[in-house]
């Protein structure tokens, strides 16, 4: 199993879609709490819909239950928590706020995971592909995107 990442921040609207282009990817799966945010330019949900779509057929669906919540996002921004605190909160949640044993793994097969931080390393987006491959039956190989 194949699961891609991507945050839009930093890029341009070509450097992103010619990334999921050039990858192949054939749906995106939105893992933001806000997919609306007027800081997300050409990645608002209705214009990132459409612009997947028409530009190269790949499937846009919005999965706000894998995004942290605003206070522990929050928390993280203002330096209230550690890195690694906010690691260990958004693992919990994500356990107590989705059953992996009714979600059907498949749906993240060959799909790209989005947010809006430019560099996986501190981002949920990572944190959530690594914890799919710790419950997937099969090997995931985890495949960042980035400029």
């Amino acid at each position: 199993m194949n699961i891609y990442t991507i945050g839009f921040t930093k890029k341009s609207a070509r450097e992103f879609f010619e990334l999921l282009l050039d990858n192949d990817i054939k749906k995106i799966i939105d893992i933001r709490l806000r997919n609306n945010s007027q800081l997300a330019g050409f990645a608002k949900a209705k214009d990132l819909k459409y612009f997947l779509e028409e530009i190269g057929d790949i499937a846009y669906i919005h999965k706000p239950e894998f995004a942290p919540s605003k206070e522990l996002l929050n928390s993280w921004r203002n330096d209230e928590i550690t890195w690694k605190e906010y690691e260990k909160i958004y693992l919990n949640d994500l356990k107590n706020k989705v059953d992996f044993n009714k979600l059907e793994i498949d749906i993240f097969d060959n799909s790209c995971l989005l947010c809006s931080e430019n560099l996986p390393e501190k981002c949920h987006r990572r944190l959530l592909a690594e914890f799919i491959d710790k419950k997937s039956p099969e090997k995931v190989q985890i495949h960042h995107l980035k400029v």
